[in-house]
């Protein structure tokens, strides 16, 4: 008797196929989202940067007024 309570307590030996499955799926569904976040992240910084490139032009645009105009100093304490 008391050897069929330690079999019946016993963990099997190993885990059943659809436990392994959805660790597979679960798995992929992991590096899928992933995949997703890193490409984001990459648009993302893609967009940005072309942003930062219109806002601040490497060659200075030509003005039309004087290029020697008067800037007022502010008085350091």
């Amino acid at each position: 008797m008391p050897t069929d309570l330690m079999r019946a307590s016993a963990p099997p030996a190993s885990r059943p196929a659809s436990a392994r499955n959805f660790d597979i799926v679960a798995i992929a569904l992991t590096a899928a989202l992933v995949a997703l976040q890193l490409v984001g992240l990459a648009l993302l910084e893609r967009s940005h940067a072309h942003a930062m490139q219109m806002s601040f032009p490497r060659e200075a645009s030509a003005c039309g007024e004087s290029p020697d105009a008067a800037v007022p100093q502010i008085p350091y304490d």
